[in-house]
């Protein structure tokens, strides 16, 4: 800060010397100032910012007091860090005599502890042995507990597994149970070490443990299959634990689904004799019995009865068994399921006898016989093939009402051929023949609305068709032999048609229906040609050929025809049931016509036959006559 101060002035130069401009002390200062670089003395930077702070004022008498002025703030300054550090002095000597006395303490105890020491040193070893002692018995109390709970049962559930004849069982036995064989089958490790003789206690004990809880499970559940006895039976989750757990021993487990299948027999059976006579609860439905007067609702309810009875039995056991894990359990539902519906074939077969002995009627037969096979085959996709006995005594029956049903039919048949009918006077069929179509009809409508799988539905339909259609086809042909080829041909064309139109609203009659369209092209032709001989005869042509033969030509008949063609047609075509076949009748006799026509035009017009004039013999081409009759 001194630097600052403003410089003396110069001396005189020395006498007999020269002034040198780079001596004098002033220049020299002066370049020196002028040389310096602020912005880069940073100590320079600092003095000038502190020395802002008070130098206020630049005039001469604060430069020349400027010196004073420092060394005033310097002394002020320090005299501030003597006092300050004078204080901090003091703190620092509060403190060591504070450390002083905490030494002096600290000493005093440790001798004092050292002296505690050296008096208490057999009571800390004896400590230190009883603490490790205590380790090792607490170790191996702990040891012993792990062992008691993974070998041995609580009281409380020895208490439940040794329970009473009375005392029902809940979850608890099983969770107890359960316990039981995971120790049975935990202890096996013990055999493995040098622990055998604990491992096969506890073993036998563990066995014969079983044996008694599953001895008691058995009992309790023998005695809830026997509680199952109405009608309708809930199966509780403590039943179906049961069964699990008793799945471990087979007899016994075989031993409960048998009394399960006995007390449910009863019911069933009690069940059915009550649908069949009592109802419902309060007489809703009604009694199976007061359907009796009509044999296809009798049959079905007792049917469609059975067959619900059978399904909620299947749920019933697939209930008791959901939790059962072992192979063939639905055998086991099967077989069950067979013995229980077993008790209700009796009383199923003795009403459906009856009922197909009565003969209510081929159509009703027929439907019977649908219906058995229909509930046939839908019981056995519910329990199988396994209900022997009851599929068994439905199949019998389906196969009773079919041979009577196809009883009936031949009888009708042999009855049709017995009292041969003449054919009408119109030549359309005969009431034997819409009588027996009629049945047939009733007969294949039944057959289209029954729920039969196809193939066995096709099988039945080959069968009825021929027990009904040969006889029929027969019958005709013995009661029009006696007619004339157009009148025969005319009554057997209505009698076919009458057989085809019935044919043709059913399924599964490709077969006869083109066996039946042959047979009546077969007599169509015969009709075409006995209607193209009335033509030429009724025309004239044949009268014209003879004419021509002779040079005598004669059109007059042959022109009147040609003006009007319907006048030339046969009365037989008149009774004819199909007017598409009439029509096809006169058309193709009409071509037949215009053939013969063509033949005869061309003999005449022929050169060699040497015609006079042939243009007035036939003066008619034939195109013009097919014009005409087209």
């Amino acid at each position: 800060m001194a630097d600052t101060a403003a410089p003396p002035p110069p001396g005189p130069p020395a006498p007999g010397l020269p002034a040198a401009p780079g001596s004098n002390p002033l220049s020299r200062k002066l370049n020196k100032i002028l040389e310096t670089r602020l912005d880069n003395d940073k100590e320079m930077l600092e003095a000038l910012k502190a020395l802002s702070t008070f130098f206020v004022e630049n005039s001469l008498r604060t430069r020349r007091n400027l010196r004073g002025d420092i060394e005033r703030r310097s002394l002020a300054i320090n005299e501030e860090f003597v006092h300050i550090f004078k204080q901090v002095k003091e703190e620092l000597e509060s403190i060591n005599e504070d450390v002083q006395a905490m030494s002096s303490c600290c000493e005093d105890m440790s001798s004092r502890l050292k002296a505690a020491k050296e008096q208490t040193q057999d009571l800390i070893v004896k400590t230190t042995k009883l603490q490790a002692e205590n380790q090792r018995l607490e170790m191996k109390a702990q040891v012993a507990d792990a062992f008691i709970a993974k070998f041995q049962l609580t009281p409380d559930e020895m208490n439940l597994l040794r329970g009473t004849k009375d005392e029902p069982i809940t979850e608890d036995f099983f969770k107890a149970l359960g316990r039981v064989k995971q120790i049975h089958n935990d202890v096996k490790i013990l055999l493995r070490t040098n622990q055998q003789r604990a491992g096969l206690e506890i073993m036998e004990q563990m066995a014969l443990l079983q044996e008694t809880s599953y001895e008691r499970l058995y009992r309790w559940t023998q005695n809830e299959c026997r509680t199952l006895t109405q009608e309708s039976c809930d199966i509780s989750p403590v039943l179906a634990q049961a069964m699990e757990a008793l799945q471990d021993r087979p007899v016994l487990y075989k031993y409960t689904l048998e009394e399960f299948g006995t007390a449910r027999r009863s019911a069933v059976v009690r069940g059915f004799i009550d649908a069949l006579t009592r109802g419902g609860l309060g007489g809703t439905p009604r009694p199976i019995e007061m359907h009796s007067h009509d044999p296809l609702r009798y049959v079905g309810d007792m049917l469609a009865w059975l067959h619900q009875a059978t399904a909620s039995e299947k749920e019933h056991l697939e209930a008791m068994l959901k939790l059962v894990t072992i192979q063939g359990v639905e055998e086991n539902i099967q077989e069950v399921v067979g013995h229980i519906t077993e008790g209700v074939c009796r009383p199923l077969k003795v009403r459906i006898e009856q009922v197909i002995v009565a003969e209510p009627g081929a159509v009703l037969l027929y439907k019977i016989s649908n219906l058995l096979k229909f509930y046939h085959h839908t019981i056995s996709g519910i329990v199988g093939n396994s209900a022997a006995t009851l599929l068994t005594t439905i199949e019998e029956m389906h196969l009773l009402s079919k041979k009577i049903f196809f009883n009936s039919l031949s009888l009708h048949a042999s009855k049709l051929m017995d009292k041969v009918e003449l054919p009408p006077p119109d030549l359309g069929p005969s009431s034997a023949l819409n009588q027996t179509l009629n049945l047939l009809r009733e007969v294949l409508a039944s057959h289209d609305s029954s729920v039969v799988p196809l193939d066995a539905r096709q099988a039945d339909f080959v069968q009825v068709l021929s027990c009904v259609l040969d006889p029929l086809l027969q019958m005709c042909t013995m009661s029009a032999s006696n007619l004339g080829t157009a009148d025969m041909a005319t009554f057997m064309v209505n009698s076919l048609y009458m057989m085809k139109t019935t044919l043709a609203l059913f399924e599964f009659t490709d077969k006869r229906l083109e066996m039946l369209q042959f047979q009546i092209e077969a007599h169509l032709d015969t009709l075409i040609n006995e209607q193209a001989s009335y033509v030429l005869t009724r025309a004239g042509l044949s009268y014209i050929y003879n004419s021509l033969q002779q040079h005598k030509p004669e059109q007059a008949q042959f022109d009147r025809y040609l003006s009007a063609p319907d006048s030339l047609l046969m009365s037989q075509l008149n009774f004819l049931l199909s007017a598409t076949v009439k029509e096809q009748i006169i058309k193709q006799s009409t071509e037949l016509v215009c053939r013969a026509y063509s033949e005869l035009y061309a003999a005449v017009m022929d050169p060699s036959n040497e015609y006079k004039d042939p243009e007035t013999i036939l003066h008619r081409s034939p195109h013009q006559v097919q014009a005409l009759l087209s």
